[in-house]
């Protein structure tokens, strides 16, 4: 029986026989190889798809329900189906894992979030009417009001979602369509400071896995999920350059020279691996989480508290900038699609500059 099922054509489908005899319908979460969802029935019964589905997209089915499959027409239904496109999209090329990702944790909360009026009060989201009322949406926004970041970025899944049904014809309306997320960035990621990068040098020296880490942060401006592939496979010019495409969607290949600092601390690891950035087994990193608590952890040794790979990128971008790059030269450093994603870097160093020149005229003036 098991022999037969591992036949059914379920990419990440892995029907499992137990001591018992019994089978385990395992299906691996897609992107995520480590990540197996079990389902709680093969593909004999009529809700295996979408519950295959759904597990694909990293959603688990609810233990406390009966049935697998949520009804048609509700919440639980069109996050399914919705996820379960984005997962096509992301196996054609078309969308961003990372972007899979990050809205299954958006879904997962979208499905166990309770309504807060109404007939429906105290009732999950999965089995209510798929369009959500607007009343309802607001409250979502409010509740979410401490993390305005997250609210922006639950309300742009949502926005997406609807007009995906809409355009499907699932539903007539798009409810998250008018509801405003009020959000000022606080900047984001803490840029790093020239003595921020002493002291981590300081802390873990040439030699150190540390050490090179920070250096191809700051010598490639490379995001954490491009670093932990980079190695002598993207060597060009008789190993004098790197080129790579950036994973993030969107983004524009990069090809750059391998400057004398980061050549010496590639030199001088003694353990050579498939990439340059290596654990302490001498592996390469398993996923960018893994580097960025390691990283964490490097950073508390040298005394530094709140600092990321992202804000080495955007000190990157700003030395850049100080040392006279242009917007345009940044962004075939950086892998920017648009110039407006670099202008952030030149803005405030082409302002100091023109301020400089402007009061520089008044040097003759007699007072």
């Amino acid at each position: 029986m098991a022999g037969d099922m591992a036949r059914v054509n379920f990419p990440g489908y892995s029907p499992e026989r137990l001591p018992s005899g019994a089978i385990r319908h395992r299906v691996r979460v897609k992107d995520s190889p480590k990540v197996k969802i079990t389902l709680p029935c093969g593909p004999d019964n009529p809700d295996f798809q979408t519950a295959y589905l759904a597990a694909r997209a990293g959603i688990k089915p609810d233990k406390t329900r009966v049935e697998v499959a949520p009804r048609s027409g509700t919440v639980g239904w069109l996050v399914n189906a919705y996820m379960a496109h984005l997962a096509r999209m992301v196996d054609s090329g078309q969308a961003s894992h990372l972007t899979l990702k990050q809205r299954r944790g958006m879904a997962q909360r979208l499905l166990d979030r309770r309504s807060t009026s109404g007939g429906s009060k105290g009732k999950e989201y999965r089995g209510l009417p798929m369009v959500i009322p607007a009343a309802e949406l607001m409250a979502m926004r409010d509740d979410m009001m401490a993390t305005p970041g997250a609210a922006k970025n639950t309300f742009k899944f949502l926005r997406a979602m609807y007009a995906w049904a809409v355009d499907r014809g699932h539903c007539s309306v798009n409810p998250a369509a008018a509801i405003k997320v009020e959000y000022t960035s606080a900047g984001g990621a803490v840029p790093w400071s020239i003595d921020d990068f002493a002291k981590f040098r300081k802390a873990h020296p040439q030699g150190t896995m540390a050490h090179l880490t920070l250096t191809l942060f700051v010598f490639t401006a490379c995001r954490i999920e491009d670093a932990i592939a980079l190695g002598r496979r993207h060597e060009t010019r008789n190993g004098s350059w790197l080129a790579w495409t950036p994973g993030k969607r969107g983004s524009r290949p990069v090809d750059i020279p391998i400057l004398p600092p980061l050549a010496e601390a590639i030199r001088s690891q003694k353990i050579v691996g498939d990439t340059y950035l290596l654990t302490e087994a001498g592996k390469p990193f398993a996923s960018p989480e893994a580097l960025r608590n390691r990283l964490r952890k490097w950073c508390a040794t040298a005394g530094l508290e709140n600092r990321t790979s992202h804000g080495i990128r955007k000190a990157a971008g700003h030395l850049l900038a100080l040392h006279g790059a242009t917007q345009y030269e940044i962004m075939s450093v950086h892998g920017h699609a648009n110039a407006a994603t670099s202008q952030i870097y030149t803005r405030d160093v082409e302002r100091t500059q023109l301020a400089e020149r402007a009061v520089a005229r008044l040097s003759g003036v007699e007072w």
